[in-house]
């Protein structure tokens, strides 16, 4: 499996405001990954655990909210690692947009 894709998000909403963002909007995460896909979550204390199948692939990742920004995890299977690159920019361009 490839190294995951890591990204760093900066926000001034502190921990509360970035869960309830984040909480609000996660299905948007799907339009991240090319034709799109369905996702699951589920909270483990400040950490979002998100799963999305896009392209016939499940991707297993994590949200972990700090006070001034949330650090982003995507473990991408290796038909997806190909498209890294992509997804990555792809990724930080949206993910913020969760946040405001």
């Amino acid at each position: 499996m490839a190294n995951p894709i890591t990204v760093d998000i900066p926000h001034k909403l502190g921990r509360a405001g970035a869960r309830a963002r984040l909480e609000g909007r996660i299905g948007a995460l799907v339009e991240t990954f090319p034709g799109g896909g369905t996702v699951t979550h589920r909270w483990e204390g400040d950490t979002m655990i998100f799963n999305i199948q896009a392209m016939g692939q499940s991707i297993a990742s994590r949200l972990d909210v700090r006070d001034a920004h949330v650090h982003a995890v995507i473990d991408l299977p290796p038909f997806l690692s190909l498209f890294a690159e992509r997804i990555r920019a792809k990724f930080q361009k949206e993910v913020p947009k969760l946040l405001e």
